[in-house]
């Protein structure tokens, strides 16, 4: 090739998603112990300086440097970011005073312990960073924000956490005034529910609204999970989709602004509620990008929306993109939803715009074939019916929220006539119990396959090779594909 065609200008996007890669790339490679030296702001800035002159030259050779630029970028945060957590070490097996603030939704593991994630960690009144795993058998109530004051034995973390408390005694809880408004909110809200809709129906409800696990019955819970179901429960980018759409039918044909602004006000108000959780960051930082892009009258490529979510998440935080499974599996999923599913339906039925069960199936396998191999290798199983729970359930979930919203209105403004209300969606959501836990039964639910970590990289490598295939077979334009569309 000469150098005059090297030099032919390419889209500024080409650089950018290569930029966003590298950076991806770097953090994942930051746990390796040989790039340690890789580390401090000049490295950063050299990566950022590199990204910045590949999109700013455009030659076509320069995407290779712009990947290198983000590389150097992601290795040297994920490489500070692993020596700030180093000051666990010297507190590894010993008795400790921990102080931390409650992240996320307390659950309650298999043993009944109550698990939480911790933010704003102190030890013995010193200041530590990233968060950890502590459980406790204390059965006092503990709520997201709430700061808790334990004592244990501390132990080496794993996934994201930098270290784990098992079995902590409780010594303090303090919750702060006024709280967590939206938490508050969301709680008084599932009470209400409750009035017209009986158990296990309303926490379903409630799972598909807030994203609420906790209070699903453990054999529904366990159900959900071997059907392949476990997706519209918890706070996702699927429960969000569901709700920006609808706003977005409601408004975009009366105002573009009006539209965007109750759809920001939707995803904060979402966020609050079911708190700031990996794969909550994620789909609330799509959302918000792909309205914009869609106020402005413009598209982003799924690849470059993808690859710049996780990019920025994983800046600020680089343990997602190493250590947490439900990060990855968000992105793995986002990325089949939007840019397999689409292919596969335009390469297998050509131009045919695809019926709502046509889509409900293949946006339901592109997700199972996405996230697979992280399934296999992290728990050496993955869901047979997970097509026909989804197909069967999934597009039943829109009314089943918005019967199940009703109803928590209605429990408010006219209390005598909520299990009146309440009834439509009794009935909706127990059939979904009743599919979920009948399909999950079925002697075949489930294939157990342990995946080693070459098997991962050699699996999405085929995956990776079939998308340029269909591309390429089909024509079809990615940019096509919008999650709020």
């Amino acid at each position: 090739m000469q150098l005059w065609q090297v030099k032919i200008p390419l889209h500024q996007t080409w650089h950018f998603t290569l930029f966003c890669a590298g950076i991806v790339s770097g953090l994942a490679l930051s746990v390796l112990d040989n790039v340690t030296y890789i580390s401090g702001w000049q490295w950063a800035l050299i990566g950022l300086l590199l990204g910045i002159f590949a999109c700013w030259k455009r030659w076509r050779w320069l995407v290779i440097i712009a990947f290198i630029g983000g590389a150097l970028l992601g290795v040297s945060r994920g490489v500070v970011d692993r020596e700030s957590q180093q000051v666990y070490v010297r507190e590894i097996g010993h008795v400790v005073t921990i102080t931390g603030r409650v992240t996320e939704d307390t659950d309650l593991t298999k043993t009944g312990e109550t698990s939480m994630r911790l933010g704003d960690v102190r030890i013995h009144d010193r200041g530590m960073p990233s968060q950890i795993w502590v459980t406790t058998q204390s059965k006092t109530a503990i709520e997201r924000s709430d700061v808790v004051t334990l004592q244990g034995r501390l132990q080496e973390g794993f996934g994201s956490f930098a270290a784990t408390l098992y079995r902590g005694e409780l010594l303090r809880v303090q919750r702060p005034q006024p709280g967590d408004i939206a938490l508050h909110i969301r709680d008084d809200f599932g009470e209400k529910v409750r009035e017209g809709i009986p158990e296990p129906a309303a926490s379903l409800g409630m799972g598909y609204l807030s994203g609420q696990r906790r209070n699903l019955p453990t054999d529904l819970d366990t159900a959900l999970k071997i059907a392949g179901l476990t997706h519209i429960v918890v706070a996702s980018g699927y429960n969000l989709t569901i709700l920006v759409r609808a706003v977005k039918r409601l408004f975009e044909k009366r105002s573009r602004y009006m539209t965007v602004f109750l759809s920001a006000i939707l995803i904060l108000g979402f966020m609050a509620v079911t708190g700031l959780s990996p794969s909550m960051t994620r789909a609330g930082l799509v959302a918000s990008l792909s309205l914009a892009a869609w106020y402005a009258g413009r598209a982003f490529h799924p690849a470059t929306l993808l690859l710049f979510a996780a990019a920025l998440t994983g800046l600020l935080q680089p343990s997602y993109v190493w250590g947490n499974l439900g990060w990855q599996l968000s992105f793995a999923a986002f990325g089949g939803v939007m840019i397999l599913a689409p292919l596969l339906q335009r390469y297998f039925f050509g131009d045919a715009k695809p019926g709502w069960v046509r889509q409900v199936l293949g946006e339901t396998i592109a997700a199972q074939v996405a996230t697979a191999p992280l399934l296999l290798y992290s728990f050496g199983y993955i869901s047979n019916i997970a097509v026909l729970s989804n197909l069967l359930v999934l597009p039943l979930v829109p009314l089943a929220m918005l019967l199940t919203f009703t109803t928590g209105i209605v429990g408010y403004i006219v209390p005598a006539a909520v299990h009146i209300i309440g009834l439509p969606g009794s009935w909706l959501l127990e059939y979904m119990v009743y599919v979920t836990m009948n399909t999950a039964h079925i002697s075949w639910a489930q294939t157990m396959l342990n995946l080693p970590l070459w098997g991962v990289f050699a699996t999405y490598g085929l995956i990776i090779v079939a998308v340029i295939w269909m591309r390429h077979a089909t024509g079809f334009r990615l940019r096509e594909s919008n999650i709020v569309e």
